[in-house]
């Protein structure tokens, strides 16, 4: 009982390693076609270059964003705020 077992077994790790090389094989072969990225045709970020270093990008929701039209605006009111607070450490 116990031999029928294992030789059953051993069978299916060669059926399961044959089918494993198979699919990692083809892996490739199966990607999308709009997941097939083409580097050679990448252009560089277009905004890349208006953010200074040490900046950060925050999005803001729709409503905040009707109030706050520019950086520079934003910048003001923060400043403001921090003005206000308490000192940090």
């Amino acid at each position: 009982m116990g031999c029928g077992q294992g030789a059953r077994r051993r069978g299916n790790e060669r059926i399961i390693k044959k089918v494993t090389r198979a699919r990692d094989s083809h892996a490739a072969d199966d990607l999308r076609s709009e997941y097939r990225f083409d580097y050679g045709k990448a252009k560089p970020n277009r905004f890349a270059a208006s953010y200074r270093a040490g900046s950060r990008v925050m999005v803001l929701d729709p409503d905040v964003a009707q109030a706050f039209t520019s950086a520079e605006v934003v910048n003001t009111v923060l400043r403001t705020l921090l003005e206000t607070m308490p000192q940090w450490p």
